[in-house]
């Protein structure tokens, strides 16, 4: 990306989670690309090593959290196998803006003092806290959704409407298949009183938020964004795919065993499961065990990405059953973390075993790979019925036994069921090109730059 003159000065606000630190570094780069400068705020939590970003200046700012207290370990523990469960981590997100609050506000009070401007705050969703603090300073705050646009359907308040009017409408093919009735239902039955603090927190920073950028593309997500925008009058920049537009950026906090490459590089053109469940979830040992013999039963050859501490009980793959790796052999490629992006553009893959995270979700499509969903928690749920009932480009597996998993793999694979979804899944990575190649990204973040540019005046 071509630099551009300095266009002014930039806050960027994270929050301290792997699938929200990557895309907020990702919109650094291209904002920094069109001339801004930026400054990174960010809780102690799951720092970033700064050494790595030269061109960013990074704030830390107190968490009072330690990690054993807000790991991704204890999300995992506490965010299980629905989307009822995502009240129970709205404790942790309430204690997080809590304890950020004071030192963000300070440290943006420093920043005005010393640079003399800030152009405006743009703050992960998850850090809602930053909306507030820049209504006092008479700045203006912009919020970065890392999930789908469609989501704005589902976690808002929307005090206005009851939930039978939000919901009227739904009436056709596509947004009925989400399903959104029943996702949104989980939400709102039985909340806690940290949820409903949470969710009304969230919705108030939508309403006073100066735009809302969401990392999707517009063709994904069309009846749905249309729906959204009739009840949020903030303007929506739809500018993904973030990580194609700023490939060169890793903002992992895990370390890539990159040795995976040599190994794809052997294998046939398609043949390859690649198995990776996001750097939150965990299983229990005999969903390793099930999932292990799913795909040695398979036969095909298989990547399957292991984190440590990842299976319940264990330090990393010795839970792994008796004559599994003699079984296996050289067709299976396990690793602690993975190059996600690479891996995925590489021609022996020929499926993505899937948490089905808005950022797997995205790189998946753009590279034409077709998806085995195996859903946890939050947004995952709605990203898994767009990819099987409205694009149709992927399976999901409801029954985590070695049986159906080798069947399930066999059909996304081998069988022409698998060969109609592949073609679905190739026709969205030729549209997610042409709209790259059609400046829609480009719009939209021309759409953005105005949008500060009349934010700041």
């Amino acid at each position: 990306m071509e630099k551009q003159q300095k266009s002014g000065h930039l806050v960027l606000v994270m929050a301290p989670f792997q699938g929200h630190l990557t895309p907020m570094l990702q919109l650094a780069t291209i904002l920094h690309s069109k001339g801004f400068s930026i400054t990174i705020v960010h809780p102690e939590l799951n720092s970033l090593n700064p050494s790595n970003h030269p061109e960013f200046t990074f704030v830390p700012i107190p968490d009072k959290i330690k990690e054993s207290q807000l790991s991704d370990e204890d999300l995992a523990d506490k965010l299980k196998e629905s989307l009822v469960s995502t009240v129970d981590v709205a404790g942790s997100v309430q204690s997080l803006n809590k304890n950020c609050a004071a030192p963000l506000k300070k440290c943006l009070e420093n920043i005005l003092h010393s640079h003399h401007h800030i152009a405006a705050v743009i703050y992960d969703t998850l850090m809602f806290c930053a909306q507030t603090i820049v209504n006092d300073l008479g700045l203006p705050g912009i919020t970065l959704r890392t999930s789908s646009a469609t989501t704005l359907l589902l976690f808002p308040v929307l005090p206005q409407l009851g939930e039978k009017e939000l919901m009227s409408g739904i009436e056709s093919p596509e947004l009925q298949a989400l399903q959104l009735q029943r996702l949104r239902a989980l939400i709102v039955q039985n909340p806690t009183q940290a949820m409903m603090e949470v969710r009304a927190a969230f919705t108030n920073a939508m309403k006073f938020s100066s735009a809302i950028i969401v990392n999707s593309m517009e063709f994904l997500e069309l009846e749905a964004l249309s729906k959204v925008r009739q009840y949020f009058r903030t303007p929506i920049f739809i500018v993904g795919p973030l990580h194609k537009l700023a490939p060169a950026i890793c903002g992992s906090l895990l370390t890539e065993d990159d040795k995976c490459t040599s190994w794809l590089n052997k294998q046939a053109p398609k043949s390859v499961i690649y198995v990776s469940l996001g750097s939150i979830a965990n299983i229990d040992k005999q969903e390793l065990i099930e999932t292990a013999w799913g795909l040695s039963n398979s036969k095909q050859p298989f990547l399957w990405v292991v984190r440590p501490g990842m299976v319940c009980g264990s330090e990393w793959i010795e839970s792994l059953p008796n004559g599994f790796e003699e079984n296996v052999g050289e067709r299976g490629c396990i690793v602690k973390w993975a190059p996600q992006k690479e891996v995925l553009a590489h021609g022996a893959v020929g499926g993505f075993w899937s948490h089905c995270g808005w950022n797997s979700t995205i790189e998946s499509i753009c590279e034409g790979v077709p998806m085995l969903c195996r859903p946890f928690f939050g947004d995952q749920l709605l990203n898994t019925s767009y990819i099987c009932n409205v694009w149709k480009i992927g399976l999901e597996l409801q029954n985590l036994e070695r049986g159906n998993i080798e069947r399930t793999i066999k059909r996304l694979m081998v069988d022409m069921e698998g060969k109609d979804i592949r073609k679905r899944a190739m026709d969205l990575k030729k549209k997610a090109a042409l709209c790259l190649m059609e400046d829609g990204s480009t719009s939209s973040f021309n759409g953005l730059i105005k949008q500060i540019t009349v934010s700041e005046t």
